[in-house]
């Protein structure tokens, strides 16, 4: 047991473990909206646009978060302009800016010959070198993700399932796509020192989608997810130091093999309830085969009422 508790003696594993935490409350928020909205595209573009802008506030000395906060929002930006002016699809924008954001950095990578180890980090991660400062700025986003996923709670919900009730309820359904694209950004931004800009999305979706197996509710799903995202970061941490593995990769990996494991475990529950309860089913026509189907989600009729 002493062995198990020892790194919790260790001043930056406690750090880690604390800015991971806060990481995972941002993604249990906004990867709740992610999986909702079928937005994980839009995550993974948003995570490798980071790049060039990593990349260069790495070589010039600059501070690194602000170069991925700067590139990650021109890459959000761009999204919005070619898909209003270029008359292109949603996703079509994405992997043209996906693909031009991802060479670029690499360009500018390949460009400096010193710069292995920290394209390493970059690409996969370094929350062990997690610090003080870097804890407060993430309290801070934890505040502003919350704060404007509470403010907008109404307007996601019923522009999520038909815009044209969004409008007419006067929730602007455009600027709440827009200030959506923002929250995904914040939270891949945060997320990026943590498993880096290839992994990001593991954070993202992987606690959402283990939530969402034992949750009904919106809400709900928020702080199953946070609470899968902490245990991810804990075990992925722990795993990283009693088997020397890396530490961003063993938290997204944890992260994703809880989230099989909570569907596996939930289908499992229900065939086994069906089993011994067969006259409890026999009307039910709507077969999810993993969870409820009573979600505000799959309801678009009960919106405006629920989410007043």
């Amino acid at each position: 047991m002493s062995s198990f508790l020892e790194p919790f003696t260790v001043e930056f594993f406690v750090r880690a473990l604390c800015g991971g935490v806060l990481v995972a409350v941002i993604c249990g928020v906004v990867g709740t909206w992610v999986v909702i909205r079928g937005m994980a595209f839009l995550g993974e573009a948003i995570g490798h646009g980071m790049l060039p802008g990593v990349a260069l506030a790495t070589v010039l000395g600059a501070p690194v978060l602000l170069g991925a906060a700067l590139s990650a929002a021109a890459m959000s930006a761009a999204i919005g302009l070619l898909q209003r002016r270029g008359r292109l699809s949603y996703d079509t924008s994405i992997g043209l800016l996906f693909v031009a954001m991802l060479s670029l950095g690499v360009i500018i990578v390949s460009h400096s010959r010193s710069f292995a180890t920290d394209a390493t980090a970059l690409l996969f991660g370094d929350i062990l070198a997690i610090r003080l400062d870097d804890i407060a700025l993430l309290a801070i986003a934890v505040v502003v993700t919350v704060g404007v996923s509470v403010g907008f709670h109404r307007s996601f919900v019923t522009t999520a399932f038909d815009a044209r009730i969004a409008r007419t309820l006067g929730l602007r359904p455009q600027l709440a796509h827009v200030v959506l694209v923002a929250l995904v950004t914040v939270a891949v931004v945060a997320s990026y020192q943590a498993v880096g800009t290839l992994l990001v999305v593991g954070l993202l979706l992987a606690p959402a989608v283990a939530a969402r197996a034992w949750t009904t509710r919106i809400p709900t799903t928020m702080v199953a997810a946070t609470a899968f995202g902490a245990a991810a970061v804990l075990l992925g941490l722990l795993l990283s130091w009693h088997v020397a593995t890396a530490a961003g990769p063993s938290i997204a990996m944890t992260a994703v093999l809880l989230a099989a494991v909570s569907a596996t475990t939930r289908s499992v529950l229900t065939r086994v309830t069906r089993r011994r309860h067969p006259a409890d089913h026999a009307t039910d026509h709507r077969d999810t085969g993993s969870r409820p189907t009573e979600s505000p989600e799959l309801v678009p009729v009960a919106l405006p009422e629920r989410t007043r």
